[in-house]
């Protein structure tokens, strides 16, 4: 019997064909769905199948033929989501992704999927569940270095999944100039930078976890325990 491999779905940016170099100009007011290939990579070496998730498909289709999602870095959810005034425009909001993530987080609820958030994925995750955000913390972004240079340590709380399947602490990378504020209801934090901003959260009894940093972009990014973690657990929903 062909051993199966759990299906991950990765949702994306929506941008214009014009916003892509060396694309044809009479594609310029198409639409282009995409992610980052290394969110898919670090699922595939972790043993799972990523599978892209389009904005415009039923996130309830979606959700039932999978075994797991990943929520991908990309730009700031829009403010009036937690209740608050816009503060910043440097990554504009999406309505469209921010409409997608929310109702697949919520489905993902229902049906107790495993998910693993990434920088705007756990920032997702967190005012699904009634945080806040703060919007524009500057010497957090990274945004002049490369994006492996690891930049800060993260310490893990002991006890809980991030804690177990890191250990105490990781060096990591930074590429976020918003943080979690408020924690959302049923969330706790797992992981904090030395200053004591949230690093890492999960919820407390369903199979969530996410982080700040960007995994994906590190060098070890085929044994980081995360997308391991994300992997064997959707693999236990066969």
């Amino acid at each position: 019997m062909m051993h199966r491999r759990p299906l991950i779905g990765i949702t994306g940016r929506r941008k214009k064909g014009r916003h892509i170099v060396e694309n044809l100009e009479v594609l310029a007011d198409f639409n282009v769905d995409l992610y980052y290939a290394d969110y898919a990579n670090g699922v595939i070496e972790a043993g799972g199948l990523p599978v892209h998730l389009p904005i415009d498909a039923d996130p309830v289709d979606l959700l039932e033929h999978l075994n797991g999602l990943l929520l991908p870095g990309g730009g700031d959810i829009d403010p009036g989501r937690y209740g608050a005034e816009v503060e910043t425009n440097t990554f504009p909001p999406e309505p469209l992704r921010d409409e997608q993530e929310l109702a697949l987080v919520s489905c993902a609820y229902e049906l107790a999927l495993p998910i693993l958030g990434i920088c705007r994925g756990l920032q997702v995750i967190n005012v699904h569940a009634g945080g806040t955000l703060h919007q524009d913390i500057p010497p957090h972004a990274g945004f002049e270095q490369v994006a492996t240079t690891e930049l800060h340590m993260v310490t893990f709380e002991p006890g809980t999944t991030l804690g177990d399947i890191y250990g105490s602490e990781r060096s990591v990378n930074s590429l976020h100039h918003q943080t979690v504020d408020r924690v959302g209801d049923g969330l706790r934090v797992s992981a904090q930078s030395p200053e004591g901003s949230i690093e890492g959260l999960e919820h407390s009894d369903l199979p969530i976890i996410a982080v700040q940093w960007h995994p994906e972009m590190l060098a070890t990014r085929s044994v980081d325990p995360a997308f391991s973690w994300l992997v064997e657990t959707a693999a236990e929903r066969f």
